[in-house]
């Protein structure tokens, strides 16, 4: 049934957590989180989206829940025809797993579409993928996680892999020593500058970022552009957890940025610790303490780009030898690169070459249907 207002919005919501509670290694996102991301009315995303909430019960138990997404800005970029899945959560029940899927492909074929694709939540720019593997590791921040059944239930439903998403793991001393000491004669070579960004230039860096990302990301899988209003949330996002020692820029003497990598805290260190989501009475005394300063140890590296002109000379050895040493100043243990598609080989390549090892993987799907 649909899930957009009332009762059924509650549930849809709550299922986060009936769900995750069997599985202490997560860590759950609050509910304030999850609220707004599903806000259709203040969330720049559906400017150009539409989004359909659909949850299934078994009695007065909720059992399941799903979203169709019709994103219009995938549709013109890639000129496809194609409905996107995504907030999936379903206890072990193939025949409510069924029931959804099949709302949301009634949804595909009543927009006229011909491919179910996902899961994003709500965007590619968001939490994306099945996790397939390594369900005895905790997940890092905005990375999803899901039971080991999942997989099958998708899968039921006539899906196939679209593509998987590595995620590598390395730890404080991994970084291969040659790396190390090439670094700098590469950025010396190449008339480039890695330098921190400063809190004080976010506000005035951001939108060199976005045309950066644009042009580093648009030969990426199913990769779709974010309007400004779209950056500028998720920089104001992220600014509530940033630790500005781990944003680098890479700019040019001319002063143009060509690449950056940002890294960012594990805030799921302390939102492990919140078990409901819920920041009252208790959850934000526990928030606070837990991500006091010195208290997360492990980081995770968002993204990593250069411009196509840049590349293949060393400019993302720079940014992560930075990175790491930045890292290690600050007494983080251990850091995910994550997710790296399994075709974009070059950044593969680089997380091999520094040490990292690929400990956890996301998939995709697809499913084509008839109009």
């Amino acid at each position: 049934m649909p899930a957009d207002r009332g009762r059924a919005f509650r549930d849809f919501v709550a299922l986060t957590y009936a769900v995750g509670k069997d599985y202490p290694l997560w860590a759950l996102p609050l509910r304030a989180q999850l609220k707004a991301v599903l806000d259709t009315k203040k969330h720049p995303f559906y400017a150009d989206a539409r989004l359909k909430l659909f949850i299934a019960y078994r009695g007065s138990e909720a059992v399941g829940r799903i979203a169709a997404i019709d994103d219009g800005v995938h549709n013109r970029v890639h000129n496809e025809r194609t409905t996107h899945f995504g907030f999936f959560d379903c206890k072990n029940d193939m025949e409510a797993a069924s029931a959804l899927f099949a709302a949301v492909e009634n949804e595909a074929r009543a927009l006229g579409h011909t491919c179910i694709r996902g899961p994003f939540s709500p965007s590619v720019n968001d939490e994306i993928g099945v996790q397939i593997d390594a369900f005895d590791t905790p997940n890092y921040v905005m990375i999803p996680s899901n039971p080991p059944y999942y997989q099958a239930l998708v899968e039921a439903q006539g899906f196939e892999k679209s593509v998987d998403l590595y995620c590598y793991e390395m730890a404080n001393g991994d970084m291969k020593r040659r790396l190390q000491v090439s670094a700098p004669q590469i950025e010396q070579r190449l008339g480039v500058t890695v330098r921190p960004m400063q809190k004080a230039e976010v506000d005035t860096v951001a939108l060199k970022l976005l045309k950066v990302h644009s042009e580093a990301w648009r030969k990426n899988w199913y990769w779709t552009p974010m309007s400004e209003a779209q950056f500028l949330h998720l920089v104001a996002d992220l600014k509530q957890i940033a630790d500005y020692d781990l944003i680098y820029l890479a700019e040019t003497e001319a002063a143009e940025i060509v690449g950056f990598t940002i890294a960012i805290p594990n805030i799921n260190e302390a939102l492990i610790r919140i078990r409901d989501g819920r920041l009252f009475p208790f959850g934000l005394a526990k928030l606070l303490w837990h991500s006091r300063p010195g208290a997360i140890k492990s980081m995770r590296v968002l993204a990593l780009g250069v411009l196509e002109d840049y590349r293949g000379r060393g400019i993302d050895a720079v940014l992560y030898d930075q990175l790491y040493r930045a890292g290690q100043r600050k007494g983080y243990l251990m850091g995910e690169i994550s997710q790296i598609l399994e075709t974009n080989r070059m950044m593969n390549a680089a997380a091999r070459v520094m040490g990292a090892r690929l400990y956890k993987t996301h998939r995709m799907y697809e499913k084509s249907i008839a109009a």
